[in-house]
């Protein structure tokens, strides 16, 4: 055992650099080993020797690079998120969720954004390998620009857990909203209002816009007896801006829609802006229902009726299916499907006489 006075055989002074343990353990007195125990077996230490090193460690300011004896002991204690949008306040709520679950599993998590993009999600999935996570949190872009390597990535021993969309003919486990069920929600409440004229915010399209709430929706009109005309189908991304534009249009039209479901609260954030824009009042001239329970949408006048998501009980889901895969652990429910709650509120109504 070293039992040197603290600091005798090396006069080191903290100079505002990034210390290492060897430095610790020249600073303290002792072997690199020892200083290594201090952090890693204290109780293996006389107090005398275990104080020195903290001393030590207090005066350089020391932090232990996690990430590196992690890779060296063969796992990462880090988990990658991909979001589609850092500006949708669904991920926000997302990533803090499940960062405090993963983070009570002792593990922390690295945020990266696609865009909705599968191309660009691959460039994110590289980064993301190349730090050398355990495993992925992904929200799929859209295209198939990454699939391939994703499969590669699960060959390597990455985790891998899908949330808010799941590609077609993916096996990943996942955690979705009951899409097609809120959707029928929305469709059923202004049809019970008595409007027949509804458009939503973006048409299906298989490479572009592929996600269940746009491919429900004429399906859902047609089981209602109702038609969704040409003129009110367009392709569009999921964007403030996008919906401000396409609203606009729509509502330009010779026979505009009578109400309008946005697929996403950014979405419904721009269709308001152009409502407002045109003169027109809520719901006397027209009917406004968006997916996500954002804050804005109870305090504008007149509140926006939506279709809560449970996003809390989604990252929940999402984060411990996650730490179950890490673990090793059995999935019992590898595909959670959670579903929506309707908020009626003033923005929805019955049409006007002339427009029914």
């Amino acid at each position: 055992m070293d039992t040197r006075p603290f600091g005798l055989c090396c006069p080191l002074a903290y100079t505002g650099g990034v210390s290492t343990i060897q430095d610790v353990a020249r600073l303290a007195g002792v072997s690199p080993t020892t200083a290594k125990r201090a952090l890693k077996e204290p109780d293996k230490l006389t107090p005398d020797t275990l104080a020195r090193v903290q001393r030590a460690i207090e005066q350089l300011h020391y932090e232990p690079d996690q990430r590196a004896g992690a890779l060296r002991g063969g796992q990462s204690r880090t988990v990658g998120l991909i979001v589609a949008s850092i500006l949708e306040p669904f991920f926000g709520q997302f990533a803090r969720t499940a960062g405090h679950v993963l983070g009570e599993a002792g593990y922390s998590l690295i945020i990266s954004e696609n865009e909705y993009s599968a191309a660009r999600e691959l460039t994110e999935l590289r980064r993301l390998y190349g730090q050398r996570v355990a495993g992925i949190l992904l929200r799929p872009g859209y295209g198939s620009g990454s699939h391939e390597y994703l499969g590669r990535l699960r060959s390597r021993g990455v985790a891998i857990t899908q949330y808010d969309y799941r590609p077609p003919h993916h096996d990943a486990p996942s955690v979705m909203l009951d899409n097609v069920g809120a959707m029928r929600l929305a469709v059923d409440h202004l049809h019970a209002l008595g409007h027949r004229r509804i458009a939503a915010l973006g048409t299906y399209h298989p490479a572009t816009h592929p996600e269940e709430r746009s491919r429900a929706f004429p399906e859902i009109m047609n089981a209602l007896g109702l038609a969704v005309p040409p003129e009110y189908q367009r392709v569009t991304l999921l964007t403030e801006d996008s919906a401000y534009a396409l609203t606009h249009d729509l509502l330009a039209l010779p026979q505009p829609p009578t109400a309008l479901i946005a697929l996403t609260g950014t979405q419904a954030s721009g269709a308001f802006r152009a409502i407002k824009e045109r003169g027109l009042r809520l719901p006397h001239d027209l009917s406004l229902l968006t997916f996500d329970n954002y804050p804005w949408t109870a305090l504008v006048d007149p509140p926006i009726t939506v279709l809560e998501q449970p996003v809390e009980a989604m990252a929940e889901h999402a984060a411990r299916l996650m730490t179950a895969q890490l673990l090793g652990q059995p999935l019992t429910t590898p595909h959670v499907v959670l579903p929506a709650r309707l908020i009626e509120r003033s923005s929805t109504g019955p049409p006007r006489e002339e427009s029914r």
